[in-house]
């Protein structure tokens, strides 16, 4: 069993990334990480698309089609099966993401915070403004990571996301929200890999230049996947981009790396992307 983090920068393109993330970027060119090419699954929308990467199922199975979709998951996710394995689970997340797994609707006065739970998410912190800072964010999920000892902790940002929206994915703006979460998990993320963390991360879905998302174009669907790894010593190191790699890929590449078993429902990671860990081809 691995500790995992798992950060989640909503609405970030993968040229964007490319272009803005520097630090990470720098980790993958130095070989000390792998970055993978995600195509994402559709509706490129933020609330299906969180459904996909915890349960590894598409749409149309899981039936969370769009962002006005309120309702718990009905589907065995990575909260469900962690909790059920006796894994503590902690999140820093948008309070869709406590709609899903934990209850709602959400009441900010309620809901935001909710410590040594007995739900899917055991502690969590769940802001409801899209331009909550990714300061206080990152802050927060530390936070977390110290207060409860999370064996699996969601951190999910939503500047990059609200600063698409408001100025369009080709922005100062958006470019600016991009570099700013990439120096912020420069500050935090030497540490997590020194203390044994596994981190993962990835986008939802892009965003394109008349602020929209949720159709089947490149730039809306098309984000990237950096991880960092304590079986690094298993794995080739550096950028494999020349192919894109399904969505449905995270939720079962998650389990591998908690060590536990995917669910029934998910496809296995031969299935959906291929072999990371040399170990898994034999």
């Amino acid at each position: 069993m691995s500790k995992t983090i798992f950060v989640l920068l909503d609405g970030c393109t993968y040229e964007g990334a490319k272009e803005n993330l520097g630090y990470l970027e720098h980790l993958i060119e130095s070989e000390k990480g792998i970055k993978l090419k995600i195509k994402g699954e559709l509706p490129s929308m933020s609330r299906p698309m969180y459904e996909t990467l915890f349960t590894g199922l598409p749409a149309s199975e899981h039936l969370i089609v769009n962002n006005t979709v309120r309702r718990r998951s009905k589907e065995e996710n990575i909260f469900s099966l962690c909790k059920e394995m006796g894994m503590k689970t902690a999140a820093a997340a948008y309070h869709w993401v406590s709609e899903l797994y934990n209850l709602g609707p959400h009441n900010s006065l309620e809901h935001r915070i909710q410590l040594n739970t007995d739900r899917n998410i055991g502690s969590g912190i769940f802001y409801h403004v899209d331009h909550y800072p990714d300061s206080h964010l990152f802050a927060d999920g530390e936070f977390l990571r110290n207060y409860c000892d999370p064996e699996f902790l969601l951190i999910h940002s939503m500047n990059i996301d609200d600063a698409g929206h408001k100025f369009g994915s080709h922005s100062d703006k958006y470019a600016d929200a991009i570099a700013t979460a990439d120096i912020i998990l420069s500050n935090y993320l030497p540490k997590w890999l020194a203390e044994g963390y596994n981190v993962i991360v990835t986008s939802d879905h892009g965003m394109n230049e008349k602020k929209l998302h949720g159709g089947n174009t490149e730039i809306q669907r098309l984000v990237p996947l950096y991880m960092f790894t304590t079986e690094s010593h298993k794995i080739k190191k550096g950028e494999f981009t020349d192919c894109e790699i399904s969505q449905l890929y995270v939720a079962p590449l998650i389990c591998r790396l908690l060590g536990m078993s995917k669910s029934k429902k998910m496809k296995s990671l031969e299935e959906v992307g291929g072999y990371i860990f040399e170990e898994d081809k034999i």
